[in-house]
């Protein structure tokens, strides 16, 4: 209701700062969404599709730093061998894709 009338003031002109304060902030969200949320959102999309492509055999790095080769995928977990006979389990979301592994042309 109480927007209602900010919008019919703002209409009207009996409230020509309140219009204007209101387009303002409108305009400020959209630069947020379209500047930081939205290649946010795009970024966690990437990195997740890059988890579930991963496969046995990949080179990782973990959130803590730990660099090593896949050697098991579950569900929600990867078996990561960091040495020889040496072999952790991670949650997938602390898992990402090692550049080492990544080729340029």
């Amino acid at each position: 209701m109480i927007l209602m009338n900010i919008l019919l003031q703002a209409a009207a002109g009996t409230g020509s700062g309140m219009g204007t304060s209101l387009l303002m902030m409108v305009a400020i969200i959209a630069v947020f969404y379209f500047f930081m949320i939205r290649p946010q959102q795009k970024k966690q999309k990437e990195v997740q599709r890059a988890r579930e492509a991963m496969k046995v055999g990949d080179k990782v790095v973990t959130a803590g730093g730990i660099h090593g080769r896949i050697k098991e995928v579950g569900d929600s977990w990867f078996l990561v061998e960091v040495a020889d006979g040496v072999k952790l389990k991670f949650e997938k979301t602390s898992v990402f894709a090692s550049s080492s592994d990544v080729t340029t042309p």
